[in-house]
């Protein structure tokens, strides 16, 4: 379906105010479509003129503008004209809509575990056409009212609280003003536990076969969100604004999560039907903190087009890895923003792909769903942690309150923001925003030194090589009985391509320089050599987590540039992660490790040896004896890496319950992992794979069972997952990304380069297939280890091809860059 042009929108907001919508569904149709009625009422400021709506559905049935019939077969694509408009107007709307198996529209899901049918509904950004007759653009918001017919054993949850169910018929209260991608509706036989906190009714709901897990993670759920409404409601001066608040976790999710007012919806493993570490529930924790800081940013106040998207998604991240932090049990949250969301956004910064935070001059919304990535996340929320540190608190939550009562259940862009921080701070945050929020790329700050011949540092200089004004703090460590002590800690702000020298340190003795110590800016460091070195011999002694996950960032960057040969990173590895303290860092490492330094960067017998090491560095853990969580992270390292005889039958023992480390257990998603990494050497055959599903039939079953599959070395496996996943509707969205996940597990270097090749070849199917498939091809099958100069070559073939969407072009090119950069790494140190 086309794509709404930013020229469309603006005339039609110009044009439309919208008073609201009535929605209702009827969920009873069977399998494949549910009925759709929409009444919308709105104005029009030119009597006369005309207009669109969209819709995208199976079968229009009847259409009908202000008592007058329009004429089904005109509808265009997913658009139909509106001519003649009053005043006033009221559009009827009946039509037939397809249920989505891609969580894209209505997503309509069968459990395994028990048959039970369950929907929930992704609008955005814009998919609500494919749900109800709508003005699909996020600045024409308009109360919504629900209705719904379903079968009389389901539940329904909304953004609206329910006010009436009676025998399958529901209805909904209206919702306050809204934009249609923050539609939702969760429907099945639930399983649900309700609360209340500070007034706010609170309720959390997942399917019936997880029951059991809700149950047991509710207590955590609850307090997590309690923490951060209170949180919220002391930064902000306007209340939690949309009545009840329920989190919904849904199957085969496309996100990690989704602000719907009233009614957030989450992927459901992070109920964890695994054993879990705390890394685990400190991210579940800062994407609950996370959702709940859009009920502000993005819900009460929407960005009026999608060039804004960092007033939704930039302010969210922030907060919700502040709030996390600052206001539940899970304090060390910016250790993880630093070892291992920075990377995805450092990534994002560096490639052909690159974008401002703000003012992407989208034209489109096709264009607008690329730019979901590390930099209007990671970026954004590391230039706010910088304006904050630049204004203050209470000049920045000063304008941010300003800000809301200005535009109060409408919809803003960055001036109108940019004004209500000036006014509060008198700060010139128009020129801040010019050299942060307006350009893109990232810039690198380098530790000079001199220093005596015995290593003594004289003299230090820290220089900003990039085009922003830094305010950082600059590290000093010195070495104390073998271990790096802090030597103090200095504040410094640099302006671009200036250079400041630092005393500080060089009286308290420091030894080990780290600009950024406290990774409050967005730049790449450089240490100087003795520094570096110190880090090599000492890494694992610093004290403070932040500090020791930025310098293994620094080490993964040098990696990817080119800088440091990928076998002194698995060097790094195995000499100071066994004593690491932070199971974050511990799974970031071995992660970088095993898929990137060994999966991609080196070949033949470096890669077998780099895939030993991450083995030995995990086993190594695991007999250390540290926390839980590092270790179940070590476990899972373990069991994706195993090879070679001893390990492989260690492994197929964990598999039958025998010599499991003390203290930990493989559930079903590690169970799976442990199945995948035996399909690709050859050793699970058709039969198994279905008993392992039939053991334990559930979600994870399903996905693993497709991984397996598509994991087998066979040519037959091999061509049976290729058909299935270029041919369109044979599986689910999270079946096909399982598939894909597997298909690249095995395979000798010459299959593996020929379909590499027929990768090339097919892609471009992609483009019919939507954005949610599109990425899944596009980014998770994409052949990032195949970087010989043909598959390279076909990459770049490829990307001239005029039919290629907005979002698999990105993704293509993304990818394509990746594979670059990896055949630089090869040539540097092969």
């Amino acid at each position: 379906m086309p794509a709404l042009q930013r020229a469309e929108a603006t005339v039609r907001a110009r044009l439309l105010e919208v008073r609201g919508y009535t929605v209702d569904l009827d969920l009873t149709r069977g399998a494949e479509r549910f009925g759709s009625t929409t009444v919308i009422r709105f104005g029009c400021a030119e009597p006369g003129a005309d207009s669109f709506v969209d819709l995208e559905p199976a079968a229009l049935h009847r259409a009908v503008l202000n008592g007058r019939p329009l004429d089904v077969a005109d509808l265009d694509g997913n658009r139909l004209a509106l001519p003649g408009l009053l005043a006033e107007n009221e559009l009827l709307i009946e039509a037939e809509m397809r249920y989505s198996r891609t969580g894209e529209g209505l997503h309509r899901y069968t459990d395994p575990a028990d048959d039970a049918v369950y929907l929930y509904a992704t609008c955005g950004p814009d998919l609500a056409a494919k749900v109800f007759a709508c003005f699909d653009q996020p600045d024409l918001k308009a109360p919504i009212t629900l209705t719904a017919t379903a079968p009389g054993e389901w539940t329904l949850v909304a953004n609206g609280a329910p006010v009436k169910s009676d025998g399958g018929h529901w209805e909904f209260a209206a919702t306050k003003p809204i934009s249609t991608y923050l539609f939702t509706v969760v429907a099945g036989p639930l399983h649900s536990v309700y609360g209340e906190h500070d007034g706010i009714p609170l309720g959390l709901h997942a399917r019936r076969s997880l029951a059991a897990e809700l149950d047991r993670e509710a207590p955590e759920l609850f307090e997590v969100t309690a923490a951060s409404l209170d949180r919220l409601h002391e930064l902000f001066d306007e209340r939690y604004p949309f009545g009840e608040y329920h989190q919904a976790f849904v199957p085969e999710f496309n996100w990690g999560a989704m602000e719907n007012p009233g009614c957030v919806v989450f992927r459901d493993e992070m109920l964890f039907r695994s054993p879990a570490t705390e890394a685990d529930h400190e991210r579940r924790a800062m994407v609950i903190c996370h959702e709940m800081a859009h009920m502000w940013f993005g819900d009460l106040v929407t960005m009026r087009w999608w060039d804004d998207l960092w007033l939704n998604e930039s302010f969210a991240e922030m907060l919700g890895y502040r709030i996390a932090a600052e206001s539940t049990r899970f304090t060390g949250t910016w250790t993880a923003f630093a070892a291992q969301r920075k990377g995805w956004g450092y990534d994002a910064d560096q490639r052909s792909s690159t974008h401002p935070v703000a003012g992407n001059g989208t034209r489109s919304v096709a264009e607008a769903m690329v730019n979901f990535d590390g930099i209007s996340y990671a970026k954004g929320a590391s230039a706010l942690r910088q304006l904050v540190a630049w204004l203050g608190d209470e000049a920045f939550f000063a304008g941010l309150n300003a800000y809301f009562a200005d535009h109060l259940y409408g919809n803003a862009e960055l001036p109108d923001f940019l004004a209500a921080l000036a006014t509060a701070s008198g700060r010139d945050v128009h020129g801040w925003a010019d050299a942060w929020l307006r350009t893109s790329g990232v810039d690198t700050l380098r530790a000079e030194t001199e220093r005596a011949d015995d290593g003594t540092l004289t003299a230090l200089t820290v220089v900003n090589e990039g085009e922003r004004p830094h305010l950082i703090e600059v590290g000093g460590h010195r070495v104390e009985d073998g271990r790096l002590v802090p030597a103090g800690r200095a504040a410094v702000e640099i302006g671009p391509g200036r250079r400041v020298a630092v005393p500080a340190l060089v009286e308290a003795g420091a030894q080990l320089v780290v600009p950024n110590d406290g990774d409050l800016t967005w730049a790449k460091i450089r240490l100087d050599a003795h520094s570096w070195r110190l880090v090599t011999e000492s890494l694992s002694t610093i004290g403070d987590d932040v500090t020791r996950a930025v310098l293994w960032e620094h080490a993964r960057d040098l990696v990817r540039d080119a800088e440091l040969d990928p076998a002194e990173y698995l060097r790094l590895m195995e000499r100071h992660l066994p004593a690491e303290t932070s199971d974050v860092i511990v799974e970031t490492v071995l992660t970088f490790a095993r898929v990137h330094v060994a999966g991609r960067h080196l070949t033949g017998e470096r890669r077998t040896e780099g895939l030993a090491a991450v083995s030995r560095t995990a086993r190594a853990l695991l007999a250390d004896g540290g926390s839980e969580g590092i270790r179940l992270a070590a476990l899972r390292a373990a069991v994706d890496s195993s090879g070679g005889e001893q390990q492989l039958a260690e492994l197929r023992g964990w598999l039958a319950g025998e010599g499991v480390p003390a203290g930990l257990e493989l559930g079903p998603e590690l169970r799976w992992a442990g199945l995948a990494r035996l399909a690709a050497l050859g050793e699970l055959d058709e039969d198994r794979i279905a008993a392992e599903t039939a053991r334990e039939p559930g979600t994870e079953a399903d996905f693993g069972a497709a991984r397996c599959r598509a994991a087998r070395p066979d040519s037959e496996a091999k061509a049976r997952a290729w058909h299935d996943l270029f041919t369109p509707d044979a599986m689910s969205n999270r079946l096909l990304e399982a598939t894909a996940r597997g298909f690249w597990a095995s395979g000798d270097e010459t299959e593996q380069t020929a379909y590499a090749l027929r990768f090339f070849e097919r892609i471009g199917e992609a483009a019919q297939r939507g954005d949610i498939i599109a990425r899944l091809l596009g980014a998770t099958l994409f052949p990032v280890a195949q970087a010989g100069p043909e598959v390279v070559a076909a990459a770049e073939t490829a990307l001239g091809d005029p039919g290629l969407t907005p979002s698999l072009r990105r993704n293509l090119a993304d990818c394509t860059d990746d594979l670059r950069r990896t055949r630089a790494i090869r040539a540097a140190f092969e």
